[in-house]
């Protein structure tokens, strides 16, 4: 199999390479982390770990803000808020209508949320003639970047200007990845696409790690791509891996997170485990917390993505 980078055997020329060489963001340690979610194949469970996870981190008591990014609204209506009822969201945040702080709706679930619905999808034709286009979001969030622990950012399953703005705005990526042979290709496309905007826009960006959903064992493919993922990407890879679960499915339709709609479920518990992974990852002096659901152990070569 090759790398996800498209070469064979990920040698020290391949894609992955580029993030051996870490960079910081020089900016104050009070000022929330953004994570965008992304990943350009879609139906891998990207919305669905934004909503679940954020609303998980949140219940860690971190204090948590998720943005709406894709013109679907689906993470708008998962934490229980209509699309048509969004009077500002991402898209007036993106054209200067509106300011990020004024966009932002409070929810029951201990989650704030900038949501998002039809209108965004007019925002990437107007936004080509606006200065720092690919910046704009970036700019919008600095000013409550200090209110928040964590900014999650779901972006839309396309390489846009949307999605541009995303990745421009973050300081790390966090890729859902679905167990299958389509991901990995998927998963090269998302490397390219990461490395073009690190060396154009944001030389800050980072891979925050990638996480397996819809996880089965009972597939010998599952293994085989969790093997090749964990070569490639090292210790970037979550050992918190997301099974397939009807009731995951089910909770948006009821406008609600995991850890909401079923909180003993073993979908809801998965979440948990992958937002307390999350937080020891982003505070190392923890101790670790986790209730070993993980994935299938590998022999990990040399780690891609770190010195």
């Amino acid at each position: 199999m090759r790398c996800p980078s498209g070469r064979e055997n990920g040698g020290h020329d391949c894609e992955c390479s580029m993030w051996n060489n870490s960079f910081s963001r020089k900016e104050e340690t009070c000022v929330a982390k953004i994570i965008a979610v992304a990943n350009q194949k879609g139906g891998v469970g990207k919305t669905t770990t934004a909503v679940n996870l954020s609303s998980c981190v949140a219940a860690l008591g971190k204090k948590v803000l998720i943005v709406d990014l894709d013109p679907q609204g689906n993470t708008t209506t998962g934490y229980g808020i209509p699309k048509r009822s969004v009077e500002y969201g991402t898209y007036e945040v993106l054209i200067g209508r509106a300011s990020a702080a004024q966009a932002i709706r409070h929810t029951e679930y201990r989650t704030d949320v900038i949501g998002s619905n039809t209108r965004l999808a007019g925002a990437s034709l107007e936004m080509i003639d606006l200065p720092s286009r690919e910046g704009r979001l970036r700019k919008a969030l600095a000013e409550v970047q200090k209110d928040y622990d964590f900014i999650f950012i779901d972006c839309p399953p396309s390489l846009d200007l949307l999605t541009l703005n995303g990745l421009t705005a973050c300081d790390s990526v966090l890729i859902p990845v679905q167990c299958e042979y389509y991901a990995l290709e998927g998963l090269s496309e998302l490397i390219s696409t990461l490395k073009t905007i690190r060396k154009k826009y944001n030389p800050y960006l980072d891979i925050e790690g990638v996480v397996f959903t819809m996880f089965s064992l009972r597939y010998n493919l599952t293994i085989q791509v969790v093997e090749q993922v964990q070569k490639y990407f090292g210790n970037k890879v979550y050992q918190t891996t997301i099974p397939r679960s009807i009731r995951i499915s089910e909770a948006p339709s009821y406008g609600q997170p995991i850890n909401f709609y079923e909180p003993k479920g073993k979908g809801s518990e998965a979440y948990m485990d992958l937002a307390i992974e999350f937080v020891k990852r982003n505070r190392p002096h923890e101790p670790k917390k986790t209730r070993g659901r993980s994935a299938p152990a590998a022999e990990l070569a040399k780690n891609a993505l770190e010195d």
